[in-house]
């Protein structure tokens, strides 16, 4: 199957809206029973579906990203699941209209089913070296957020009691009809915004919310093979939910440094390495930098400009499974700027013994060309 992001033809940094936005646009056009004479469109319907309810849920969005495509299907069938769809719906005899797909797509990502409100989640843009990238690490950072009111212990204020319009569930039923049928849906009781509770004392710090906003400094740990793009969820530590609900999810979003020397291609690193001429014709040994120290590379006689020698395990660690990237070392031979009398004379006599062979075979080369 297609990559999800490819398959709903959104980025990987899309909105949630912009998600729901190509859903409901390619929805519409796969729907079974507007394609009729087209075979594919069922599977391709239940595709997009499956797309939308991993993408359109925050947690096994973040999986996905981190995993991959791949990955993350290995994930599901092994007992992971990839979250709902809409394989089990019959699509046949559909005549409504497509005004509650908003519903539908709520349904299947799971939104509508908390009973409690919950703190928003938060973004905090983390840059990396290379090498903290590639093997993980802790950082300490420091975040304006929502905390839970010292005054009241994040409840609100005194006084308080079970909300009647809910009944304490901070949510109400509501029957709602779709293109599929007429479904009971949850939405959030207005009466307490969902806080399923009602104070008669309020906080006078917080005006009842139960948050304040503050500064919060935090120890976070970065996986080993993280890259440019990949974010990292901290549950927990987003914004204090109001009146003691939920605290939201705090996501770092991960750039790595370029770095002055290495270049990173997925787990591999590739580095360049300067040889003198003379370890070129003879061979010999060179020693090169690696990320987590130093390697020799054996040279072999006779070895070309731009030659590239392979370092097994010597690259980034893989993000979520053991292992590592390699790194690949591509020889440059260098021309020297200044030479000796002595080097000079060598070199002269090295050039008359090979009689400018390489210029004879491209010569000949295109002379046969051209015949």
């Amino acid at each position: 199957m297609t990559d999800y992001y490819e398959l709903l033809g959104v980025s990987k940094q899309a909105s949630r809206d912009e998600i729901k936005k190509a859903y409901k646009k390619l929805a519409k056009k796969y729907h079974p029973d507007l394609n009729k004479d087209n075979p594919d469109a069922a599977e391709k319907f239940k595709e997009i579906n499956e797309a939308a309810a991993v993408l359109g849920d925050e947690q096994k969005r973040q999986q996905y990203d981190q995993m991959g495509h791949a990955g993350f299907q290995q994930s599901a069938r092994a007992g992971g699941g990839a979250g709902p769809g809409f394989s089990g719906f019959d699509f046949s005899g559909f005549s409504g209209g497509f005004g509650d797909f908003d519903d539908i797509f709520e349904m299947f990502t799971g939104r509508g089913r908390r009973r409690t409100i919950r703190g928003e989640d938060l973004r905090y843009d983390m840059s990396l070296t290379l090498e903290e990238a590639a093997f993980g690490t802790e950082k300490n950072i420091k975040l304006r957020k929502h905390i839970p009111c010292e005054e009241c212990d994040g409840k609100g204020g005194k006084d308080v009691q079970s909300c009647t319009t809910c009944s304490g569930r901070g949510v109400v039923m509501q029957a709602k009809r779709t293109p599929f049928g007429v479904f009971q849906t949850q939405t959030t009781c207005q009466q307490c915004s969902g806080a399923g509770q009602e104070i008669k004392d309020m906080c006078k710090s917080c005006d009842g919310e139960g948050v304040q906003f503050d500064t919060k400094e935090l120890d976070v740990t970065i996986p080993a093979g993280v890259d440019t793009g990949t974010r990292v969820r901290v549950q927990g530590e987003g914004d204090a939910g109001p009146r003691g609900s939920q605290a939201g999810d705090l996501y770092l979003f991960i750039s790595v440094e370029q770095h002055p020397i290495f270049k990173r291609q997925g787990d591999d690193i590739h580095l360049e390495a300067p040889i003198n001429f003379a370890t070129a014709v003879f061979g010999g040994e060179i020693t090169v930098p690696t990320l987590d120290g130093e390697a020799v590379v054996k040279i072999p006689k006779g070895t070309q400009s731009h030659t590239i020698f392979r370092l097994k395990g010597k690259g980034a660690e893989v993000l979520n499974y053991r292992g590592r990237g390699d790194q690949y070392v591509q020889l440059v031979v260098e021309t020297p700027e200044k030479l000796s009398k002595k080097q000079e004379k060598a070199l002269k006599e090295y050039a008359e013994l090979s009689d400018d062979e390489p210029h004879k075979s491209l010569f000949s080369k295109l002379k046969d060309h051209f015949k």
